[in-house]
């Protein structure tokens, strides 16, 4: 997928068999291909395509199969055998493959990539076109982007004939693949439009030798703020258990964001989040998350927030940092006793307050077990140096 400004925190994955579903439900010609997942499953899936080539390709959340050696062509039942049994449990970018996708061999004359994509600078939809299509689209767009072609969409108006065969004709100079190309392309927007997608791509959309054009890859992305309004697209999201982290913490009031770092944060308030991660950053430590507590001084939640941190195992400090403007520092102090008494943890804990009552809160946590810090730059220094301690 080419980069825009997506926010990477609100939008639902499919994996490519359930978007090419999608995509022919809106007459999207798609290759045939069947999910398996055993070998088995592959070999039954071989003999109802009746084709003697076939694909198969891993079906896993991200980009790079192809390269990571998840994507490969079976010449007969032997070959498909031995690439099902490689692929399946194969491990791409984290993510353990389960099951993959047995498609027909299509005779490919060109690749091309299409996509429709939100980009926030323009509060738009963008189609995106390139003559470049298949695996190194990222790196088309680095290197040479005047070969990717945008339209911004008016949403008033949409995909009319005459955009659709415009766009249509930066890719194919014949008008037979023009008409072909531009009514993909308006079927493609009217699924994007009408599940709500943040982004639906073809890459590649083929030209065959037979002179057909067709998606033999599909991915999809849909809004999470928008998903009560598609309950079946809903029933087909599988989060990570990093995702399932965040979605429990929204449960109980929480902000939260993995980031991967080793200095857990807990901050009351979305601004001084940032700015604590920003300091981690410019003292040489890395964030383990963003996790915004809100004004709440409660020791539930408190010990809720500290639990989430912990259960992180690249956590080696926590930096607890709390500006008190209505919640006061000394009943943060109390509820952070509190909760420890019942969370019992040898990870060092460096604790910042300031504003309302910050002196009481301060003196109700010395000769605790704490890191007591006034200022946030101390708070930040204390806590990278004991990350380091930790490491060594």
């Amino acid at each position: 997928m080419i980069p825009l400004k997506i926010n990477s925190f609100n939008h639902m994955k499919i994996h490519e068999y359930q978007a090419k579903e999608l995509f022919a439900t809106y007459g999207i010609p798609v290759d045939k291909s069947i999910v398996c997942r055993s070998v088995e499953d592959a070999v039954k899936a071989y003999t109802q395509l009746d084709s003697q080539k076939v694909i198969v390709k891993a079906q896993v959340h991200t980009g790079g199969r192809g390269k990571a050696g998840g994507v490969k062509l079976a010449n007969d039942e032997i070959e498909l055998r031995r690439h099902a049994a490689a692929i399946l449990g194969m491990d791409i970018k984290g993510f353990t493959v389960d099951r993959i996708l047995v498609g027909q061999a299509v005779n490919i004359d060109k690749e091309y990539y299409v996509s429709y994509v939100i980009d926030r600078s323009t509060k738009s939809t963008i189609l995106m076109l390139s003559k470049e299509g298949g695996m190194d689209i990222e790196e088309v767009a680095r290197t040479t982007p005047e070969r990717i072609h945008k339209f911004v969409i008016d949403p008033s108006i949409g995909v009319p004939d005459f955009l659709a065969r415009e766009a249509a004709f930066k890719l194919f100079d014949d008008i037979g693949l023009v008409r072909q190309a531009a009514v993909i392309f308006q079927k493609l927007y009217t699924l994007f439009v009408e599940t709500d997608a943040s982004l639906a791509e073809i890459n590649p959309l083929v030209m065959t030798k037979e002179g057909t054009i067709m998606a033999i890859d599909a991915k999809m992305t849909f809004d999470d703020n928008a998903l009560y309004r598609h309950p079946k697209i809903a029933a087909l999201n599988e989060p990570t258990e990093e995702e399932k982290k965040e979605q429990s913490a929204k449960s109980k009031g929480f902000s939260y964001v993995h980031l991967g770092g080793e200095i857990g944060c807990m901050v009351n308030g979305a601004g001084l989040a940032m700015a604590t991660m920003d300091m981690i950053k410019l003292y040489g430590g890395n964030p383990a998350n963003f996790l915004d507590i809100g004004g709440s001084s409660n020791p539930t939640k408190v010990i809720e927030a500290m639990k989430l941190l912990l259960s992180d195992r690249n956590v080696r400090v926590v930096l607890i940092n709390i500006f008190g403007g209505i919640t006061r520092c000394d009943d943060v102090a109390r509820g952070l006793l509190e909760a420890f008494h019942q969370i019992k943890t040898e990870v060092p804990i460096v604790i910042r307050l300031t504003g309302t009552n910050e002196k009481e809160g301060r003196a109700l946590l010395q000769g605790t077990h704490f890191h007591v810090a006034e200022t946030m730059g101390e708070a930040t220094r204390k806590a990278v140096e004991l990350t380091n301690q930790h490491q060594d």
